[in-house]
C-alpha cells in the first residue's frame, strides 16, 4: 500500500508545526476575546447607569426579531404593576380598596402602589399614608398626567429639574413608570422636608413649588386631610369615599 509519509519524511513534521501554530493562534484569539469581554463587564459594573439602557436595547432587538417570543413566551402579567388585594396585609387592603373606589382606579394597581408606599416609608421615614395622600392630591393615581409646568406622573415630579434622579432607572421616560415615579417623588419630598428643617407643612409647600412658593391655595391642608382619612380607613373606621 502506498504510504504518503514514506515519500516525504518531513511532511509529518511540517504538519505538526502547522497544527501547533494554528492551536497557538486560536488560543491567543480566544484569550483576546475573553479579555475584551472581561473589560466590557468591568466597564458595565463601574457604570451601572448604562446597564439598563443596554438591556432595553437588547430586549428590543430580540423582540423585533421574534427571538424572545420563540424561546421565552411573553407573560405580560408578570410586568404589570399590580397585585391582588388579598395578598396585602388587612389594613393595606382596606386602604387600597377605599382609594380604588374614591378615585375610580382598578384596585390591583392601587394595591401595588399601597404596598410600595409602605416599603418606601421604611427607608424615607415618611408615613405611608402621607405618600399616598400626595399621590392622590397630585395625580388622582393616574400615572400619565402632565401639568402645564412639566410635572409628570403619579407624584407630579418636575422631570426636567430632577432628570438626574431618573438616570438610575433608564432616563426621563421612566417618569411614566408608576413605581419609578413614586420612588423618585418620595426622594424629592423627603429632601424637601429635610431642607425645610423637618417641618412637614413647609416641606409639602416646598415640594409644591420650591422657594418661590408662598401661597399653596389649600394644597397642604388637602394633603393632610387625605392622610387623616387614610389613617381612619386603615383603623377600620367608616369613611366616605365621596
Amino acid at each position: 500500500m502506498f504510504n504518503p509519509w514514506s515519500q516525504d519524511p518531513d511532511r509529518r513534521a511540517r504538519c505538526r508545526n502547522a497544527l501547533t501554530r494554528l492551536v497557538a493562534f486560536t488560543h491567543r484569539g480566544l484569550a483576546l476575546v475573553g479579555g475584551l469581554v472581561a473589560v466590557l463587564l468591568l466597564w458595565i459594573w463601574l457604570q451601572p447607569q448604562w446597564l439598563q439602557p443596554l438591556e432595553q436595547r437588547l430586549a428590543t432587538w430580540l423582540r423585533e426579531r421574534d427571538v424572545l417570543t420563540v424561546f421565552w413566551p411573553q407573560n405580560t402579567a408578570e410586568r404589570a404593576t399590580a397585585v391582588h388585594l388579598q395578598d396585602l396585609p388587612p389594613q393595606q387592603a382596606l386602604v387600597a380598596n377605599w382609594l380604588a373606589r374614591k378615585y375610580k382606579v382598578a384596585p390591583e394597581p392601587l394595591a401595588a402602589l399601597v404596598a410600595e408606599a409602605h416599603e418606601l416609608a421604611k427607608t424615607s421615614k415618611l408615613p405611608a399614608h402621607l405618600i399616598l395622600a400626595v399621590m392622590a392630591t397630585e395625580s388622582s393615581f393616574h400615572p400619565y398626567v402632565q401639568s402645564q409646568s412639566g410635572a409628570q406622573g403619579l407624584m407630579q415630579v418636575m422631570t426636567g429639574i430632577h432628570a438626574q434622579r431618573y438616570e438610575a432607572y433608564g432616563g426621563r421616560l421612566a417618569a411614566f413608570d408608576p413605581v419609578t415615579n413614586l420612588r423618585v417623588g418620595v426622594a424629592v419630598l423627603s429632601d424637601a422636608i429635610k431642607l425645610r428643617g423637618g417641618s412637614l407643612e413647609d416641606g409639602l409647600l416646598f415640594y409644591l413649588g420650591g422657594y418661590a412658593m408662598t401661597e399653596d391655595n389649600g394644597y397642604v391642608a388637602k394633603v393632610l386631610a387625605e392622610k387623616a382619612r387614610l389613617d381612619a380607613v386603615a383603623a377600620g373606621k367608616k369613611t366616605p369615599a365621596d
